[in-house]
């Protein structure tokens, strides 16, 4: 009798426990990502979950590839987009939270090579020549190939140089493009080079295209979601902002 007693005080505590503030069982989140985003990301939603116990499950590709498939109601709680104009158009179309939307970081684009010496600190490698491919990510669903593509256009070199173009789905594609040897040269993310020193590469001036704000937005199947919410502010804080400049981007 004594037992049972114990067990039921044991369960009506644990029930308790559950019922009271700040008690809340941790919660799970699917975040969209932008594929050049993918190392700080990861560490991002590692250190979300150390401090919050929430999970955030992480999806990475083309900010282009994923608004469509917000837009056809894929289940993402969390957009995280390597461009603003996603984001706005989630806004206008009325698929996000109103007064959510927010730029994390802004993006440098680099062009880099496998190679050390093939690429000088000014990209004067693009009119020399001396290699046969160049990868670039999809400038119609990447916003890192849309950037390469002004650079080359500022640079007088795009339709020189177009034939030679290696084309990835993802500004991660264009990387591995480069990084395997299919392409001598490729216009990746600066942020998937800062961290190693392998190779050679020239950081692309600001000036060369047009600024890479990188937004995030809270998506409408997200908005009861507390842990969506949480990310949401996470990654507005001190913890994530230090990791996004130490990958190379600019935070707010």
């Amino acid at each position: 009798m004594t037992a049972r007693r114990a067990l039921l005080g044991g369960l009506i505590t644990g029930l308790a426990l559950l019922a009271a503030p700040g008690c809340a069982p941790a919660a799970g989140t699917r975040i969209a990502v932008a594929a050049n985003f993918t190392e700080p990301a990861q560490e991002i939603a590692a250190r979300f979950e150390a401090a919050t116990g929430h999970r955030a499950v992480l999806s990475f590709g083309a900010s282009g590839q994923f608004f469509a498939q917000i837009a056809n109601g894929a289940p993402f709680d969390v957009f995280l987009s390597a461009d603003a104009e996603r984001p706005i158009r989630a806004e206008t179309a009325g698929l996000s939270v109103p007064g959510t939307r927010f730029t994390y970081a802004t993006g440098r684009l680099a062009l880099w090579s496998r190679t050390p010496g093939l690429v000088d600190a000014r990209g004067a490698v693009l009119a020399q020549g001396g290699f046969d491919k160049l990868a670039i990510a999809d400038p119609k669903t990447a916003p890192y190939g849309l950037a390469a593509v002004e650079t080359l256009r500022r640079l007088g070199l795009f339709e020189r140089l177009s034939p030679r173009f290696v084309t990835g789905a993802s500004i991660t594609q264009a990387y591995q493009f480069t990084d395997t040897g299919a392409a001598e040269l490729g216009f990746v993310a600066l942020s998937q080079v800062v961290r190693h020193d392998r190779g050679s590469r020239w950081i692309v001036p600001a000036s060369h295209h047009s600024p890479i704000a990188q937004q995030a937005v809270l998506l409408k199947s997200g908005a009861g979601n507390p842990a969506a919410r949480a990310f949401v502010a996470f990654l507005k804080g001190p913890e994530a902002k230090a990791i996004i400049r130490r990958y190379g981007y600019e935070a707010p």
